[in-house]
């Protein structure tokens, strides 16, 4: 019989107090002030984060701090494990006191998933943003809206996949894995689409993360993810918000009738234009026009550099469109939150 008991890990010792904070805790510290986690716990509620046979299950919102950490700095399920047994400022974070268990990278794992089945992360997602907007840090003078491939970590099939041809279902980090985090076999993933980026050789085979981005916080108010080969104007109606004065983007996301929309709805369609069959050089006009605008919308590359260079989200650990969603989703809600704490510090 497995004891559903909730672990008592949010209570520190007189030990745990006297420790230092210094390191990398200060910035974690302070994100731990501004979030009004008891919102986010209402919505975790509910979810049972089980262990092991015979061990308590861990509270929800111990488990989603944990993940936070993941997608702040890019580790695998395996080095979350290890950090959470290593770094003070890691267990500070989650609520883990010095005495507590740590949960395994399958108990781990077996949460993301359960956050991804439950369609939580969405309203984890819209909780943070209403919390930001609250704090003043959404100005809503404009959104750029971008695009980014991410290369998944399954195998590349030997061709592109045929409409309706199935590979069954099955995420890389579902798969055994070694303890020092070795990627398990390979499988290709079923959702997965090649593309080719403009102006480079060779494709890339993954998912494609599209975002609407506040224009003078930096903070995502809108994230989208689809299989790599979906073009970019596709999802630009998803990205506005509608409450923005002006909406910023490159050449891909215009459209005549885009524009005259946004006029309709009072709302400044700052997007780039580019030549065509009929005029084959834009008239200097437009020349000036689409460099006013590739200056001011230049930030939006910052989101993804800070992506991929600074929280590790170099390539899809997950297979299937739902769970990679669900990774760019959490790295979204954690890019903000480090974004938070980066403007008001």
């Amino acid at each position: 019989m497995i004891w559903m008991a909730v672990k008592q890990t949010g209570q520190f010792s007189f030990v745990d107090a006297l420790l230092p904070q210094a390191g990398g805790s200060g910035r974690l510290d302070r994100l731990c002030g501004l979030v009004k986690w008891y919102r986010f716990e209402k919505l975790l509620r509910g979810l049972r984060a089980e262990a092991s046979a015979g061990r308590p299950a861990y509270p929800p919102l111990v488990m989603f701090k944990a993940l936070l950490l993941q997608s702040l700095y890019g580790l695998s399920d395996a080095e979350l494990e290890e950090a959470l047994y290593d770094r003070l400022s890691f267990r500070r974070f989650a609520g883990l006191s010095l005495e507590a268990a740590v949960p395994d990278h399958t108990t781990l794992c077996r949460f993301r998933n359960l956050l991804t089945e439950a369609g939580v992360l969405e309203k984890l997602f819209g909780e943070l943003d209403r919390q930001l907007d609250a704090a003043g840090l959404i100005l809503r003078r404009g959104t750029m809206l971008d695009a980014t491939i991410i290369e998944t970590g399954a195998a590349r099939p030997p061709r592109e996949r045929l409409p309706g041809q199935q590979v069954p279902e099955q995420s890389v980090d579902d798969q055994p894995a070694d303890r020092d985090g070795a990627s398990p076999l390979r499988l290709s993933d079923p959702d997965a689409r090649f593309t080719r980026r403009k102006g480079r050789q060779g494709s890339s085979y993954g998912y494609k993360a599209h975002v609407g981005v506040d224009q003078d916080s930096g903070l995502i108010r809108r994230v989208k993810t689809t299989p790599a080969n979906v073009n970019d104007t596709v999802c630009a109606e998803a990205l506005i918000c509608g409450d923005e004065r002006a909406v910023l983007a490159d050449s891909a996301y215009h459209t005549h009738a885009r524009a005259k929309e946004l006029k309709a709805r009072g709302i400044k369609a700052r997007l780039m234009r580019r030549p065509n069959k009929h005029h084959k050089t834009l008239p200097p006009r437009l020349q000036r026009l689409n460099t006013l605008i590739a200056r001011r919308r230049a930030a939006v590359e910052t989101t993804f550099a800070t992506w991929k260079r600074r929280m590790g989200l170099s390539l899809i650990r997950y297979r299937g469109l739902a769970k990679a969603e669900a990774q760019v989703l959490m790295t979204a809600i954690a890019f903000n939150m480090r974004r938070w704490v980066t403007l008001t510090s």
